[in-house]
């Protein structure tokens, strides 16, 4: 947990310039409140203890932050637009900018692809899952930082697909719904739901992939018409 948290630390930092860069304390408080939001969600965490783990007293934090929300807010909206969508889209490159000849290889392409993301980046992104559903602010980030700028990216290459007959001709909008929705589901599964569970991997992508060709891909039981 602590080597995940100093490395995504290490990586915000890199993105702010000479007029935004924080102090020590700030760099402590920050790493500390990632790891407490993380491991007890925002409501159950406490800025004692985010203080106690940082090393720092507890009026330090109110110096820097007025409330613990804004404490979370400072972890979360930076990342969003300094450090997730920038690296989910560079990384996501990786992906996108390949042409994959079939539809199956793009989504075994893009599951490999985010459960390395997803294993570099747990414990903000925990923080992500449980407070997302319950803070509108973080909503209206994720969905301007990231979600809109993976649309843009994504739509053209399932329209594509779409075109060559692979995949039937529902929205595409629809259809990255319905794939990003299994694939979170066992992402969600593995890293959140029950991570000490025995699971083999690869078996556990393999389904998930064959599940979502069987819902997609174009034929007689799924008519793709012109």
């Amino acid at each position: 947990m602590s080597d995940q948290v100093d490395q995504w630390i290490g990586e915000l930092l890199n993105m702010y310039d000479g007029n935004d860069k924080m102090t020590e304390k700030q760099i402590k408080v920050l790493a500390a409140a990632v790891e407490v939001f993380s491991e007890k969600g925002f409501a159950a965490a406490s800025t004692s203890e985010i203080a106690q783990k940082a090393g720092v007293a507890e009026g330090t934090i109110f110096r820097h932050y007025k409330t613990k929300k804004d404490l979370l807010l400072s972890i979360v909206a930076p990342m969003m637009s300094k450090l997730l969508a920038p690296f989910v889209l560079r990384d996501f490159v990786k992906v996108l900018d390949v042409p994959h000849t079939r539809f199956e290889e793009f989504i075994r392409a893009v599951m490999k692809n985010r459960v390395e993301f997803v294993k570099k980046h747990l414990p903000v992104l925990k923080i992500l899952v449980q407070e997302i559903p319950f803070h509108p602010e973080l909503r209206e980030q994720f969905k301007e930082h990231v979600a809109n700028k993976l649309f843009e990216r994504v739509v053209p290459i399932i329209e594509r697909y779409q075109a060559a007959g692979q995949i039937v001709r529902l929205p595409p909008l629809s259809v990255i719904r319905l794939a990003a929705s299994t694939v979170i589901g066992y992402l969600f599964a593995r890293y959140f739901l029950a991570p000490e569970s025995d699971w083999d991997d690869e078996a556990e992508i393999e389904a998930t992939i064959g599940f979502i060709m069987r819902g997609l891909a174009a034929g007689p039981d799924n008519p793709n018409p012109p």
